[in-house]
Parts: structure tokens; C-alpha cells; sequence
């Protein structure tokens, strides 16, 4: 058996590099819409939200500071931001000096505003706030106890939704089952997935098929969200609906992409006891 200085473990990583916005890799977003066929104006409204657990810096007196960050960054942005630059990012800032909790925000949000290439929300939260990150069970019916059959055949099974137009509701449907993979490192993906909308009575069981179904897409967190969307619009014609997708964290960073009809409320931040 090698010894662990003679494999990946034991081999030396750069960690903690000098501060660089450069860091960040932006990625357009007008690639991954054209395959779902989304052009302008957008069909929906919504933003993407980040929730970042790795970030240091220094005082200007050489002690640390540790906070959590919390980052908005709305979907009509040219660009997503990579998760794994996001992260080389945050931990650029591990010996980085900084006068105050409001200079490194400020600091932040401007990188980040460059790289999507609109303006990003950043907020802080300190030890004595952290308890706004306090977790909480997600509103609405859950579907994962409906006893169907499910075949794996890795397509999607948007085929799968239908909805009962001699039945109107307005309810929240919840999923845990959702799982996806990154398109960049295959590694997968985990979500709980909200469903709000109103209109014609969707088949929950078709619903669950659907999310399932995503077992083997290749597509980032805000794709997902987006295909999971407009194929509900366009299979089940709700009248209104808003689809939200709380990914579990890796590498300190979680994202939760929001995609809402025209004119839905902001919605407020919230997580889930697996993040």
C-alpha cells in the first residue's frame, strides 16, 4: 500500500494566495439560454443567491475576522459566477488586510458586480448575526412519499408533467430529490427544490418523475432552475409560478437559484437543516 506523501493527499496545494479579483471566472449566461431557447426580454425575474462560509481577512493589526456571505446576484446579469473561482476567491482574501467590516463588503460586491457584469448584493454577517442563518423546514407539501415506479433511462421526462385543467390551486409543492451534476467536474449536486405556483392542478406524481429525472444532467445550479421552469410553463400553463432550488453546500459555498413570473414578490432568504 503507497504511503499517503505518494498520492494526491499527500501532495503540497497552493492555499491562501495573495488577493485577486482575478480569481472570479465569469461565465455567460447566453450560451446555456440559447439551448433552452431564452432570448429577451427574459420570461422570468429571480436572482441567484449565494451563501459563503470560508471568509477571512486580516485587521489592519495583523488579527483575523471571520464572516458569512451573503450574496445576491440577479438573472438578468450577463454572467454566472463559477462556484470553484468564487471559492479560490473568498480564500484570497485569507491575509489580506482591511481596514473594516463595511471596506471588505464594499470590496467584495465590487468584484463581484465586474465579474456578473451587474450589480451584485453583498452582506456580511458576523459571529453575533450568524443566527439569521438558522435553518428552518421549507413551506409547502412535499412529494417524495408518492409510491410510484420511477425508470432511470438518464433523459429528462419533461413528458412526464401534466396538469388538470378542470382543477384550479394555488399551493407550494416540495421536492428533496432533486440532483444534478456540474458540467465542469461531474462532481454532483444536491437540492431541495420549491414549486410555487397557480393555475391548473399539476400531477404530483408526474412532477416527481420530472425532478428525478435530472439524476444524470450535466447543467449548472441556475440552468437547472431555468430548464425546471420553463418546462413547467410550458407543460402545465400556470398562471403563476415561481421555482427555487436550495442546493446543499460544497466548498463552502451554497447557491439558490429563484426564477419567478413577471411581477413575483422578492423572496426572502432561507435554509434548509442540509446546508
Amino acid at each position: 500500500m503507497p504511503s499517503l506523501a505518494d498520492t494526491l493527499l499527500g501532495r503540497a496545494v497552493e492555499h491562501e494566495p495573495a488577493y485577486s479579483p482575478d480569481l472570479l471566472m465569469p461565465i455567460a449566461r447566453a450560451n446555456a439560454r440559447a439551448e433552452l431557447g431564452i432570448g429577451t426580454p427574459l420570461p422570468f425575474v429571480g436572482s441567484d443567491r449565494w451563501t459563503g462560509f470560508e471568509l477571512s481577512w486580516l485587521e489592519p493589526g495583523g488579527k483575523p475576522r471571520v464572516a458569512v456571505l451573503r450574496a445576491c446576484v440577479p438573472a438578468d446579469s450577463p454572467h454566472l459566477i463559477e462556484s470553484k473561482s468564487f471559492k479560490l476567491y473568498l480564500n484570497s482574501y485569507a491575509r489580506e488586510r482591511i481596514s473594516d467590516v463595511d471596506a471588505a463588503g464594499q470590496r467584495i460586491a465590487a468584484d463581484l458586480s465586474a465579474a456578473a457584469g451587474s450589480l451584485v448584493a453583498v452582506e456580511l454577517l458576523l459571529p453575533q448575526d450568524w443566527w439569521q442563518l438558522a435553518p428552518a423546514a421549507l413551506p409547502g407539501t412535499c412529494i417524495d412519499d408518492l409510491d410510484i415506479m420511477i425508470e432511470h433511462s438518464g433523459a429528462l421526462q419533461s413528458q412526464a408533467l401534466a396538469a388538470d385543467t378542470n382543477e384550479q390551486v394555488a399551493e407550494t409543492l416540495v421536492s428533496h430529490l432533486l440532483k444534478s451534476n456540474c458540467p465542469v467536474t461531474g462532481q454532483p449536486d444536491w437540492a431541495s427544490v420549491v414549486i410555487d405556483y397557480r393555475g391548473a392542478r399539476i400531477d404530483r406524481a408526474g412532477l416527481l418523475r420530472y425532478l428525478v429525472s435530472f439524476r444524470d444532467v450535466r447543467e449548472f445550479h441556475e440552468q437547472c432552475v431555468e430548464r425546471i421552469y420553463l418546462d413547467i410553463r410550458q407543460r402545465c400553463a400556470p398562471e403563476f409560478l415561481a421555482v427555487e432550488a436550495r442546493y446543499t453546500r460544497r466548498g463552502g459555498l451554497d447557491i439558490n437559484p429563484y426564477r419567478a413570473s413577471s411581477g413575483a414578490p422578492g423572496i426572502a432568504d432561507r435554509r434548509t437543516w442540509r446546508q
